[in-house]
């Protein structure tokens, strides 16, 4: 497989795929696979692409050479009545990141983080949010790129990262 890549700002036709890789991250466990139906159809994760692009959402899209999505990364504001799982408080984003099991440990999830968390901080937020379940090796990404854990809860950690 050819480890090149680039990265471009997500659109809204690009919802399907956001929707694949919100159940990516639900499945990031060996063998512990939910259809794509199952996981989407729930409301709690629905949240993070349900009308996808509203004002307010941001992301990018890896793409391979062949402009194949691998993967993406994207911010959403969700409000305090119905929160996300690393929802920490009203105008801090709460980042959603996906990566398409082939292209895990390649570089594509710390760009792709990279590039929103840089993004954020330009669009000036202070910080971002995101929730992670304990286990997940992605959490030793996340705290390489500066997210620390501020809440822990059931089986999972709302992690962190200030931007200025």
């Amino acid at each position: 497989m050819a480890t090149s890549f680039r990265i471009r700002p997500a659109v809204s036709a690009d919802g399907a795929f956001l929707g694949d890789m919100v159940v990516e991250a639900a499945n990031w466990r060996q063998g512990g696979a939910r259809p794509r139906h199952e996981v989407i159809g729930g409301a709690e994760h629905r949240r993070y692409v349900a009308g996808w692009m509203r004002p307010g959402d941001a992301g990018f899209v890896a793409e391979d050479a062949n402009g194949e999505p691998a993967g993406a990364a994207w911010y959403r504001m969700l409000p305090r009545d119905e929160p996300g799982f690393g929802y920490v408080g009203t105008g801090v984003p709460e980042l959603i990141i996906g990566v398409r099991p082939i292209w895990r440990a390649h570089g594509v999830g710390r760009a792709l983080l990279q590039r929103l968390c840089e993004h954020a901080g330009a669009q000036g937020f202070a910080r971002v949010s995101l929730s992670v379940e304990r286990g997940n090796f992605a959490s030793t990404l996340y705290r390489s790129e500066g997210f620390a854990v501020t809440q822990s809860g059931s089986g999972r950690d709302t992690m962190v990262k200030r931007l200025r």
